[in-house]
Parts: C-alpha cells; structure tokens; sequence
C-alpha cells in the first residue's frame, strides 16, 4: 500500500459491513475498530484517503439499517460518493477487492482496471471474467501498475 501511495494513487476502503445491520456489532464498534486500523496503517507511513462502509441490508436485524440503498456492493453508491468527495479520476483509478460484488460496483462506477486478489476466499468465475487482473496477493499490485 505504501508503494501505490508513493505512485500518487488514494487509498480509500469501502467496505460492505452488514455485521451493524445485523445487530453483530455497533456502528460504533465499527468506527473504533476503522480507527485502529487507520492508526496502524498511518504507524507505518500508510494514510488512507478515505474510509467509507455501508451498514444497510434488506433483511436487516436492526431496523434502521433495514433498507435497499446505493451504498451496498454492488452497488457503485460508495465509489461514487468517494469521487465526489476526494476528486477521483475513475477511469484512472483501480478498484482491489476480493469478491465479485467488488467487481460489479468497480464497472457500475467506471474504475478503470478491476482487480480481483485471491485473499483465500473463494473466487467465482463469474468474478474472474469480471476483472481485469486477477492477482494472488496486494503486494503483487505495484508491479503490476508499473509493468502496464
């Protein structure tokens, strides 16, 4: 991560976290935890840009959180709010993830490359003929930026 900072791109997380609507965890938890991570990453020279989660799901426990929304992968509503918010130039841009919604929200807001990292969770076909690039690790990513 710290290399494609160094290469000028934003690092944002958007992150499905259904978790809150099904009352696993608060959205303050939540928050507590997206600090931590933050903080860590920031230890060791890594600053996110940005951090955005959905909390919502349709069959949802709590029922503030019981809703369809724009925001939930695959839906592109948390790629779209980021480029608002950070000024990103989508085409230019790759979205990392490890699912196929990941992917479809990727095409649904028009990221430029789709790259699927095989994190140990199973990858779909459907997801691999959806990316760009499929790669075994993030480490993987620079490089292959770089060898483009």
């Amino acid at each position: 991560m710290q290399q494609l900072k160094k290469m000028g791109f934003a690092l944002v997380v958007v992150t499905n976290q259904s978790g809150i609507a099904r009352g696993m965890f608060s959205e303050d938890q939540f928050m507590r935890l997206t600090e931590w991570m933050d903080w860590s990453l920031a230890d060791r020279d890594i600053d996110l840009d940005g951090i955005y989660f959905c909390p919502h799901l349709p069959d949802a426990t709590i029922e503030e959180y019981r809703q369809q929304c724009d925001c939930r992968k695959p839906q592109p509503g948390m790629l779209l709010y980021a480029q608002q918010e950070l000024h990103i130039d989508m085409a230019a841009s790759y979205m990392v993830g490890d699912k196929l919604e990941d992917m479809q929200a990727a095409e649904a807001a028009g990221v430029g490359k789709k790259v699927l990292v095989r994190s140990g969770k199973p990858v779909t076909a459907e997801g691999e003929a959806l990316a760009d690039w499929v790669i075994k690790s993030l480490a993987e990513l620079p490089a292959r930026i770089k060898s483009a």
